[in-house]
């Protein structure tokens, strides 16, 4: 065998290796989404008052001389083993997650480099600049007190690490890819698969947003809320993003009145996006898009299914541990199956430089 087809397999040998890293990383960031869901339910968001490490160990202090230590150097926050250790997990898989992300960066500009035009090197080297502004998120998390902007951003953050590491598993292995559909079927339905990411994404920050205002229980009841179809609203308190500083956001310091206004508005966003991605997955089941969309259509309705009733599940049973981390835990498996859809009606170029 020569020389230059040598040169020419070994990058490509590398691609294996590349895809799998890169369907493990998105694994990794789905649990880590979780896990970050279950901290913030639990009010375990400031089990450690420091960062990166717990009470300035990089494990939670557990003997009666660390802990009594730990008590002294922070009297406002006194050890609470287990919700420092929900904190602690969480901030070990994310971090195993920023290492397998810089890896991903590293692989895909040594593939780059050694003539591989296909590999994508824009995606993982903005995953890399994500990742890093994800971990001061996690920092000011702690430092900030739990502050409403500042959680949905991380929320935000983690959900946007999830979705590049998925579509940058599906553009570079090819799974789930546009095959046997009608080209101007295809093009027809692409920008309603756009406009519905964008959609999800809005409405994954109002859930965001109600979560970090603790308003997921100030409405008891469901269709109405407190009784009423339109009870009093505070729109403007409510979406004040940036309030006093040096306040602990634990627990929420948004009066009833705007509590009630984000609750309300996340309810209308998720009809909203109940109704677009409804008729998106029907229209898909419906279209000569091939298999592979049509197939992710019907996934689409069936996670927008549980998603909905895991929503009223939520209110009707007061917002149980395992109910609300699945209620976020899907909403992370929404996200992928519409980049999955959009990915589907996406072919793929055989030549690319992002």
């Amino acid at each position: 065998m020569s020389r230059k087809s040598d040169e020419a397999r070994k990058p490509s040998m590398n691609q294996p290796l590349f895809v799998k890293l890169s369907l493990l990383a998105t694994a990794l960031a789905l649990v880590v989404v979780v896990l970050g869901a279950y901290v913030r339910l639990n009010n375990a968001g400031l089990g450690c008052p420091d960062w990166p490490g717990c009470y300035g160990h990089l494990t939670v202090p557990t003997s009666s001389h660390a802990v009594a230590k730990a008590d002294q150097a922070y009297p406002h926050r006194p050890v609470e083993a287990h919700k420092a250790w929900k904190e602690m997990i969480h901030r070990y898989f994310a971090g195993t997650l920023g290492l397998i992300v810089f890896a991903l960066a590293a692989i895909a500009w040594w593939r780059r480099r050694h003539g591989v035009p296909d590999q994508l090197v824009g995606v993982p080297s903005f995953l890399v600049v994500l990742i890093v502004f994800q971990a001061l998120l996690g920092m000011w998390t702690v430092t900030l007190l739990v502050s409403p902007p500042i959680v949905m951003a991380h929320l935000l953050g983690g959900m946007t690490t999830l979705a590049l590491l998925w579509w940058l598993s599906l553009r570079q292995s090819g799974l789930l890819a546009a095959q046997g559909g009608v080209d101007q079927a295809i093009r027809r339905l692409r920008p309603w698969a756009l406009a519905g990411l964008v959609i999800l994404v809005c409405q994954l920050a109002l859930g965001g947003w109600t979560s970090a205002n603790y308003a997921a229980l100030v409405c008891p009841d469901f269709p109405t809320c407190q009784g009423q179809w339109w009870p009093h609203m505070d729109f403007s308190d409510a979406f004040t993003l940036w309030h006093t500083t040096g306040v602990n956001y634990e627990g929420g310091v948004l009066p009833n009145d705007a509590r009630v206004a984000i609750h309300v508005t996340h309810r209308l966003g998720a009809l909203v996006t109940f109704l677009f991605l409804g008729t998106l997955g029907m229209a898909t089941l419906r279209a000569p898009v091939g298999r592979a969309a049509r197939r992710i259509g019907a996934v689409l309705l069936v996670v927008l299914l549980a998603q909905v009733s895991l929503g009223i599940a939520n209110v009707e049973l007061s917002l149980p541990l395992p109910v609300a981390v699945a209620h976020n835990g899907v909403a992370a498996l929404l996200l992928l199956t519409v980049v999955a859809l959009n990915h589907s009606l996406r072919p793929r170029k055989t030549r690319t430089h992002i």
